[in-house]
């Protein structure tokens, strides 16, 4: 593999090569400038790259591949940094191809219901635009301002609303990928009921950019909601949330978000973002709820009709139902909380596993417990999306690096003995591919291998991501 970091000489004929397809202002090299692509949120190792491409078409994404194919020069894929595994950090030698100039929404059919956008889109500026034109794209994320939806397709993001409309998987119809020889592969499917045979977009959604780079994307859209009623709950126990969601789900087809806070998330969060408790009394389960529809007063009284029936049975403890946007938002605050939680408690290890619902009042039990006894001194948080199985993690600060990596052994083999994903939707990227066999068989291993091997020979693609060393 060429080595531009420990030869200028090599580095400076890989720029020339470039700019064979690309200008000169898409090449950047300054270390200063460079530095901006060191690394996403995770606590993944940093390392300022020596080289770092802005392709502007997918052409000149698949130009770039190829070349870096001929020199055998490794690639880093980036889009918004927004990962928490460490899969967009450079390593060794890598140069950076950075998605965030392929930002252009290109076509909106308002007849069919989709879009067609690059993969650098920023969420909060495709769901903007579309929402200007009459329709809703329902994929949200606490990183929407930064996050790319190229990026969501190659984790498989699923975010808030998934109990109602999927994860990036079911809202992708279409792709384009470039491929490590400079094939570009354009599959942009613009139909919901396709049987032509192998759907090929699958393989590439949730890959991690392993396989391709995902340039296009052709996405799914819904009705544009015009109400929507927002309720924080306060529960006596994870039974009665599990009952209460199969009540809503069954009740309110506009159910959208069910979000689960246990008590020390929610109190954290509202301490560190100098929040007011909202309720009088500590609960040891918190929910929120969202409904999406099209009539505010509908919506309204049928939630609050099946919330206030839930009181009375007990199921509920306490509740406050938004009266106005700013109190939707208010409500909000406090599962939001994570961006500011996050620097609170770095170093941090944190976690989104998918654990069955069956298992995750016990694994929550017995994981905090484990938590609380070898690290005393740390918080442990829990916190998810119970409709989808998505529990999310968050343990700090711990100094040590020795001391995070036995808080992932711990959660990563609770998970594996609950029958869980190690990764719901940030992926694995660097910092979970040796707890991979937790959650994948040697034989799927294997063929994700010689999947790799096929599509990408010379390992110049998110080369040592997500795949863990195969034993000696």
């Amino acid at each position: 593999m060429l080595d531009v970091v420990r030869h200028p000489a090599a580095l400076a004929r890989l720029e020339a090569a470039l700019k064979s397809a690309l200008e000169s202002s898409q090449i950047v090299c300054d270390p200063g400038l460079a530095a901006a692509h060191a690394g996403d949120w995770s606590e993944a190792p940093r390392k300022t790259p020596a080289l770092v491409a802005y392709p502007r078409t997918p052409r000149q994404v698949a130009e770039v591949l190829r070349i870096c194919s001929e020199y055998g020069q490794q690639v880093v894929v980036q889009g918004g940094l927004t990962g928490l595994a460490g899969g967009a950090n450079p390593m060794a030698s890598e140069i950076v191809v950075s998605l965030a100039r392929l930002n252009a929404v290109e076509e909106l059919d308002t007849v069919g219901g989709t879009v067609l956008a690059q993969a650098g889109v920023i969420l909060e500026e495709l769901a903007a635009q579309v929402e200007a034109a009459g329709w809703y794209f329902p994929l949200d994320l606490g990183a929407r301002g930064s996050c790319q939806i190229g990026g969501n397709a190659a984790t498989n993001a699923g975010g808030n609303r998934v109990i109602r409309f999927g994860t990036m998987r079911e809202l992708v119809l279409g792709l384009e990928v470039a491929l490590p020889d400079g094939r570009l592969l354009t599959m942009l499917n613009r139909v919901t009921k396709n049987t032509t045979g192998i759907d090929l977009k699958h393989l590439f959604i949730g890959a991690e950019g392993t396989l391709g780079v995902i340039t296009r994307l052709v996405l799914k859209l819904s009705p544009l909601p015009t109400a929507s009623t927002t309720a924080l709950c306060a529960l006596p126990s994870f039974d009665a949330a599990t009952q209460l969601v199969r009540e809503l789900r069954r009740a309110l087809p506009s159910l959208s978000a069910f979000e689960l806070m246990w008590a020390d998330y929610l109190e954290t969060g509202a301490q560190v973002c100098g929040l007011r408790l909202p309720f009088d009394a500590a609960h040891p389960i918190y929910v929120l709820l969202e409904t999406l529809g099209t009539d505010e007063e509908a919506e309204r009284i049928a939630l609050e009709s099946r919330l206030g029936a839930a009181l009375e049975t007990g199921m509920v403890s306490d509740v406050i139902v938004a009266q106005s946007m700013d109190d939707a938002r208010r409500l909000w605050a406090y599962r939001e909380s994570i961006g500011e939680l996050l620097g609170h408690l770095k170093p941090f290890a944190a976690f989104d596993v998918g654990i069955p619902m069956a298992a995750m009042d016990a694994f929550v039990e017995s994981v905090g417990d484990e938590l609380d006894r070898r690290f005393p001194n740390q918080r442990h948080l829990f916190f998810g999306h119970i409709g989808d199985g998505n529990l999310h993690v968050l343990s700090g600060p711990h100094m040590a690096p020795e001391s995070l990596h036995e808080v992932e052994r711990v959660v990563y083999a609770a998970t594996g003995r609950a029958g869980g994903s190690i990764s719901a939707e940030h992926g694995i990227g660097v910092v979970k591919k040796e707890f991979l066999h937790w959650s994948r068989s040697d034989e799927e291993l294997a063929l994700m291998r010689s999947l790799k091997a096929l599509l990408d020979p010379q390992g110049i693609l998110n080369a040592e991501r997500v795949l863990p060393h195969e034993p000696t």
